[in-house]
């Protein structure tokens, strides 16, 4: 019989093996998810356990108290085999109930493109939204890096103020129009985001303008595994339309290939097309899909 509770950082490694059978293109390393449980204040991790071992996993992003009917964004994960015995529904219910007691207005999740998952969502009341695209690129076989701007430099994370990396990141992720994007405070910003361990500030990198960040894209990477994941992309909407995401992708990516990494994969609103042109022109394959899915509470 499995019980779900909240997550503590002895579960840590079943997490891990849940988000590698649930989305394993995404970079989950159990010292990220360990951090995760320690610092971001503003989440609810729940967990099915059975026997000892993790089966199930629950998240919920917790809105600011004074957001005004804010949307919250959740998750429910099953390990395949175990799936048809109610633990998502269990999970599903936990879940949801946490985000109405926050003040949720409404719920956004991602579902896989399989029929199961699809119904289990619009079994809940969901509604079936916009399309994800998940792609991977062979870091063996990239182009040659754009050419940077002769009125722009090009720089790392490891060289950057995280205050102007965080002020970059709250002026584009408003314009995800997946709306999965999110800044929360600096302060936990800092915390549960830039001391992250997945996060490699060397192989994030970013465009200035003097000394304002005008292009960036933050790169989580998992060693073991030889893999990264591009976080985030974005171009401040004063500098967009100069291909100035290509510039920062592709250099970034091109580190990635030099520090030992195999493997690229990334996400992205299936109708952002000009994301998608860049990355096409980097190498990527479609890998996946998934799809976000709302309701109303």
């Amino acid at each position: 019989m499995f019980e779900v509770r909240v997550a503590g950082v002895g579960d840590v490694a079943g997490i891990a093996g849940v988000w590698a059978v649930a989305s394993p293109h995404l970079v989950k390393t159990a010292a990220g998810l360990e951090a995760e449980l320690r610092t971001r204040t503003s989440r609810v991790v729940l967990v099915a356990v059975e026997d000892g071992s993790v089966v199930g996993y629950g998240n919920v992003y917790l809105p600011a108290a004074d957001e005004h009917e804010p949307q919250v964004r959740l998750s429910v994960h099953v390990v395949p085999a175990h799936r048809g015995r109610g633990i998502g529904s269990a999970l599903a219910t936990a879940i949801v109930d946490r985000a109405v007691a926050a003040g949720a207005a409404r719920l956004l999740t991602v579902v896989d493109e399989s029929g199961q998952s699809k119904e289990f969502a619009t079994r809940r009341g969901f509604t079936i939204g916009r399309e994800l695209s998940h792609a991977r690129a062979d870091l063996a076989e990239l182009p040659a890096p754009a050419t940077v701007p002769d009125d722009l430099r090009l720089t790392t994370f490891e060289e950057l103020d995280p205050r102007a990396v965080w002020a970059a990141t709250a002026a584009v992720v408003a314009g995800d129009p997946s709306g999965l994007s999110d800044a929360p405070e600096y302060e936990e910003w800092v915390v549960s985001d830039w001391n992250h361990p997945d996060l490699r500030r060397d192989l994030s990198i970013a465009l200035l303008d003097q000394d304002q960040i005008v292009s960036f894209v933050t790169t989580a990477a998992d060693a073991e595994r030889k893999v990264i994941w591009s976080n985030l992309t974005g171009t401040i909407p004063a500098y967009r339309g100069h291909g100035l995401a290509k510039v920062v992708k592709s250099h970034a990516l091109s580190r990635a290939r030099d520090a030992g990494f195999t493997d690229a994969f990334t996400g992205n609103d299936a109708d952002n097309q000009p994301m998608l042109a860049v990355n096409r022109w980097l190498g990527y394959q479609k890998a996946a899909s998934a799809w976000t899915a709302t309701r109303s509470v």
